[in-house]
């Protein structure tokens, strides 16, 4: 049996956790990173900590088996991060040099730390609000996916969001087809660059 409900501060070690074993693309990163929360960090704890009203998850008999987070006003959202949570891991990880072709995966999510990438701003637009969601494969394939966004979109909605929108790695290919066939459709030039590497996706609500 698998329980959705709102996140509380415990789970989070389970979050980083979440994070890391579907970081590359859907599948386990464990063994592309020395430090397992760098991941969690950029993606999913920040959430925990400064938007738990609009973080749930799914649990079932061995745990938090997934969850979904995000922010009704992702411009809101951004300068938040830079206030209240990118300036202690700044102090934590060094902001690496050189050419970023060279870096280990560390490396590059410590980038990240430091120069925080921002969604393009023709997507905020029309999209204002954002999701991120993962789901360990023993819950996969079992509609807990669907229930969690059903959730988080009700939320939504109560909230007054209008449009959300979420990126995607291209090369998880289970993630491309489970969001097309959730109603959100994938954006395309103008509102993206076609050199994009990560596929991006809306939904009017």
């Amino acid at each position: 049996m698998t329980v959705l409900r709102s996140v509380r501060a415990d789970d989070l070690e389970q979050i980083y956790r979440i994070s890391l074993a579907t970081g590359r693309a859907g599948r386990d990163a464990s063994g592309l990173h020395r430090d397992g929360k760098l991941i969690g960090h950029v993606y999913s704890a920040p959430y925990v900590s400064l938007s738990p009203e609009t973080a749930f998850v799914a649990e079932d008999s061995q745990g938090v088996a997934g969850y979904i987070v995000g922010a009704f006003d992702t411009v809101g959202f951004e300068e938040r991060l830079e206030r209240e949570w990118w300036p202690s891991l700044r102090k934590i990880y060094t902001d690496p040099q050189g050419d970023p072709s060279s870096w280990n995966a560390d490396e590059a999510y410590a980038a990240s730390i430091h120069h925080p990438p921002h969604v393009p701003a023709a997507i905020v637009d029309a999209f204002p609000a954002h999701i991120h969601m993962n789901l360990l494969p023993r819950r996969q394939g079992q509609g807990v996916g669907t229930m969690l966004l059903e959730r988080w979109l009700k939320n939504a909605r109560e909230g007054g969001v209008s449009a959300v929108h979420l990126g995607a790695s291209v090369n998880n290919h289970d993630a491309l087809r489970f969001w097309g066939a959730r109603g959100f459709v994938r954006l395309e030039p103008p509102l993206v660059d076609a050199s994009d590497p990560t596929a991006w996706f809306g939904q009017k609500l």
